[in-house]
């Protein structure tokens, strides 16, 4: 699977779930949110190897 984030991008092979794949690039999985084809995943979601993902990041403020 393909999984880009801001300008970085890496390649995953195998299935994994969403939390598995976010940690295996080395970022946490509470600071970003897994989208795919324009809809939004929630971290339990199983990837397959030709999925496309883009992590976009969580911003909180008061």
């Amino acid at each position: 699977m393909k999984i880009t984030y801001r300008d970085q991008e890496w390649e995953l092979e195998g299935q994994q779930r969403v939390r598995e794949a976010i940690e295996a690039v080395g970022l946490i999985p509470e600071t970003v949110l897994a989208v795919r084809d324009g809809k939004l995943l929630t971290e339990d979601t199983i990837l397959s190897e030709d999925d496309a993902i883009k992590l976009v990041a969580v911003i909180s403020g008061g």
